[in-house]
Formats: C-alpha cells, sequence, structure tokens
C-alpha cells in the first residue's frame, strides 16, 4: 500500500496549504447548516411534554459536550503521534486544538447550568458527569497553561505531549460517569437506532452535529495555518507562501 498520501500530513508547507484551501469549505458548510439546524430546532421543533421550550438548549448543549470530548481526544492523538514520530505538525494540530476545545467546554458547562437551574433548581450541582467536565476543562488549561510557560519549543511540546495523553482517561470517564455512579444528568440518548427523540426534534440535533464538526474542522485549520507560521517563520517556504 503507497502510504505517501499520508506523510505528506508531516510536511509544514503541504499542510499550510491543505489548510488554506479548505478552511473556508468547512465554514461555509457549518454555517448554513448551523442556520438550518437552529431554525429547526428552535422554530420548526415542537414542545417536550416535560421540559416545555427549556429542552432546545440541547441543540447547543448536547454537540458542545460532544465536540469537548472529540476534541480533546484529536489533540491527545495528535500529541502522541508527535511524541512518538517527532512530526512537528502533530504538535501543531495539537496546539491548535487546545483553545477550541477549551471554549466548546466552557460552552458545554454555561448552557448545561442554564438547563440545570428549571430543570434540577441550581445551577451547579458536585454531580459525576459535571464534574468530570470540569475536570476537562481545567485539562485544557494545564496543556495551554504548560505550553505558555516552556520557552524552549520541542520541550514544550513533549511536556504538553505527555500531559495530553495521560489526561486521556478523563474522556470515557465523562461519557460513562451516568453508568458508572448516581447521576442526576440523564443518561446516553439514541440517536440512530432507535432514538429516543422524536424525528422532528432529531433532525435538526443531527444537522447541529454535523454543523458544529464542521466548524471545528475550519477554525482548527485556520488556526493550525497561524501556528505552522508561528513555528516555520523564519523558513524559506513562509516567505514564499506570504509573498
Amino acid at each position: 500500500m503507497n502510504w505517501t498520501w499520508f506523510h505528506r500530513f508531516g510536511s509544514a508547507p503541504y499542510m499550510y496549504g491543505f489548510a488554506r484551501r479548505w478552511a473556508p469549505w468547512f465554514g461555509g458548510a457549518a454555517a448554513l447548516l448551523m442556520l438550518i439546524g437552529l431554525y429547526g430546532g428552535l422554530f420548526l421543533a415542537p414542545q417536550d411534554y416535560q421540559q416545555k421550550d427549556a429542552f432546545r438548549i440541547v441543540y447547543v448543549h448536547a454537540p458542545s459536550a460532544t465536540l469537548s470530548l472529540m476534541i480533546y481526544t484529536t489533540m491527545a492523538i495528535a500529541a502522541a503521534v508527535g511524541l512518538i514520530w517527532r512530526m512537528k505538525v502533530a504538535h501543531a494540530a495539537a496546539a491548535a486544538c487546545a483553545p477550541i476545545g477549551a471554549w466548546f467546554t466552557v460552552a458545554t458547562l454555561f448552557t448545561g447550568s442554564l438547563w440545570g437551574k428549571p430543570m434540577w433548581g441550581t445551577y451547579w450541582a458536585w454531580d459525576p458527569r459535571l464534574t468530570s467536565e470540569l475536570v476537562l476543562l481545567f485539562l485544557y488549561f494545564g496543556y495551554m497553561g504548560l505550553r505558555a510557560a516552556i520557552e524552549d519549543p520541542q520541550k514544550a511540546d513533549k511536556a504538553s505531549a505527555v500531559l495530553a495523553i495521560v489526561g486521556i482517561v478523563n474522556v470515557p470517564i465523562i461519557k460513562y460517569s451516568v453508568n458508572w455512579w448516581t447521576s442526576l444528568h440523564q443518561g446516553h440518548t439514541r440517536y440512530l437506532a432507535d432514538p429516543d427523540m422524536d424525528r422532528s426534534m432529531l433532525w435538526p440535533l443531527l444537522t447541529l452535529f454535523v454543523a458544529f464538526g464542521l466548524f471545528f474542522g475550519a477554525v482548527l485549520l485556520i488556526r493550525l495555518r497561524a501556528e505552522l507560521l508561528r513555528r516555520e517563520r523564519n523558513a524559506s517556504w513562509v516567505r514564499e507562501a506570504l509573498s
């Protein structure tokens, strides 16, 4: 099998060009699907028979929660690739992931608190799912803080990669916390096979899952370009690309 296409992703000039070409397409598709999904969820979907209109926060909360975990996993995998195969582009991708994942985690905690007040009677409860999600935010902050605290880029890459890899243990804890411990948070929701939601409520949510994923892809590519330029600012290909 020819793996040449895969090795191209380890090239900073190739990835810079790839990100420049594809970021607008990801962003445009994300914006379109986000508008469709939000309109369907906020205006077309019927009220929930128990939660009334309060359930509509799920259209932001659920995709944000999923992305917060997916981005950390992506960051940890990229950090591991960079650590094992010494790929600078992988370290750059991990660094680009961290702020995006942190913001999605903040959105998850914020929207969850807004939903918790009318449902649980409080904005915050030290529930296993909420607490482990808060730990995830601290892991993102720790990763970014560690990178910023070490001046040598190579040492910063290695140290932050180790932290990201160790922190991946929190991802399954978040996902299965509602099964492992007594939790106020609702259990897992089936979206595809025998879905738990009515289809009129489900299709906007699935649309927004895709939209948020594409949005992450667009922002990741934009941040990756900036990270590569910062790391490779003295390289000849940077001068050629900017000219």
